[in-house]
């Protein structure tokens, strides 16, 4: 593995060195910390000796440890760890494992410098409109415990102070971000420790970023630094994430090579996306898709090329989308899978090749793959149009509107 490098981002990125090394040299020196509460994932746990691994570099300076969370980030178990981590004293917080932890974690050490001890105070955080909480708190306090993220997949939540959590009671995803809100200290990229990672999940948080890509440059309310740094990431993203459909045991540095480089292209996804260009109706919708069953990257698997082409045809951003699909014709790996399903430059348009690349990905494209519906359809568009982000999307969507998209990927 290459030489230890620390890169001054948003926040601190480290890479370059197995994932302790670089955690005992940071809780050493750039974050001070004696007493570490982690929040691991359970399939990690399970299946591979990472946690251990993280567990025995610690020694003495665990202060406590959760093993696995509901996707999605249910409000009751971000309450039990607030109530844990208040325990052990905690002064650090370290997430091993997927953009659910990420977000769990930032909400926890938000509610904590906020004395939240039930559903109510918690929902008082949010920022999402609901008349069911205490009145929303404006005056907030920011958090005090660092947080250090270990992502193994490219959601991308690790770069953003921005949180999403599940209500328990109606199965609702709302949102806890604010000037209070503040994003991880650390992000330690390890690719050797993604590999660990399923394909699936890899992939499909993949195709998430990707969708920040898009929506940021599909966005009316865009502008040029927000477009470059997604320009940036949809060009290492493409490339990196159909390399890693390759067998890596045909040329491992190879594989591990392709999985920073997806990694680095989710970061610069997610400078796109902190940049305060609003995203669209993919990423709204999506945030309801997630509570009806549909992973946290298979939601943008599902919606982006659909969404593409609602506002395609309502001729809401045709301009900018005709830049992203010639853009994705340069590279030489997108082109060759455009090519190979019949594509082309003249006639595509960008739902057709976000389309192409994620098939090529062998990733799900509809509803009835997640056993949703017609059925769960009018429940899904009702609480997608409380989404800010349905509301910033190119073409003005209406509920009939959210069900058009929706009715589109239903099988």
């Amino acid at each position: 593995m290459s030489e230890l490098s620390s890169t001054p981002a948003f926040p601190l990125l480290a890479h370059g060195a197995p994932f302790t090394t670089s955690l005992l040299s940071h809780i050493s020196d750039t974050i001070p910390s004696e007493k570490i509460y982690v929040i691991a994932s359970a399939s990690l746990a399970k299946n591979t000796p990472h946690l251990n691994t993280l567990k025995d570099a610690l020694g003495v300076r665990l202060a406590g440890l959760r093993v696995g969370m509901r996707p999605h980030t249910f409000w009751s178990e971000v309450l039990e760890i607030v109530d844990d981590v208040r325990r052990s004293g905690a002064d650090c917080v370290v997430t091993l494992g997927a953009g659910s932890l990420t977000d769990a974690a930032k909400i926890v050490v938000y509610a904590i410098a906020n004395s939240v001890t039930t559903s109510e105070e918690l929902g008082s955080l949010s920022t999402s409109s609901s008349s069911s909480f205490l009145p929303r708190r404006e005056n907030t306090h920011p958090s005090r415990i660092p947080v250090i993220c270990i992502p193994t997949t490219l959601s991308g939540g690790e770069y953003s102070s921005t949180a999403g959590a599940t209500n328990d009671a109606d199965g609702r995803k709302y949102t806890f971000s604010g000037a209070a809100a503040r994003p991880p200290r650390l992000v330690i990229l390890d690719p050797e420790l993604a590999m660990t990672t399923p394909r699936g999940v890899w992939l499909s948080t993949g195709v998430r970023a990707l969708d920040h890509c898009v929506e940021t440059l599909c966005s009316l309310q865009s502008n040029e630094g927000a477009d470059a740094s997604a320009r940036r990431g949809l060009m290492r993203l493409v490339p990196a994430l159909l390399r890693c459909c390759e067998k890596a045991d045909d040329d491992p540095a190879a594989a591990a090579a392709a999985r920073l480089e997806c990694f680095l292209g989710a970061r610069d996804s997610m400078a796109a996306a902190n940049s305060g260009v609003p995203m669209g109706a993919s990423h709204g919708i999506g945030h309801q898709l997630g509570p009806a069953g549909v992973g946290h990257g298979e939601t943008s698997c599902i919606l982006n090329p659909a969404v593409c082409k609602y506002n395609y045809a309502k001729k809401a951003n045709v301009a900018r989308q005709d830049a992203v699909t010639a853009l994705l014709w340069t590279d030489e790996h997108a082109a060759k899978v455009f090519e190979e399903r019949g594509l082309r430059k003249e006639t595509a348009d960008l739902g057709d090749a976000m389309d192409a690349i994620i098939r090529a990905l062998g990733l799900p494209r509809t509803l009835k793959e997640f056993g949703i519906g017609e059925d769960k359809l009018d429940g899904i568009a009702e609480h997608s149009l409380h989404d800010r982000w349905v509301k910033t999307n190119p073409a003005h969507l209406d509920k009939e509107g959210v069900l058009e998209i929706l009715r589109m990927v239903l099988e």
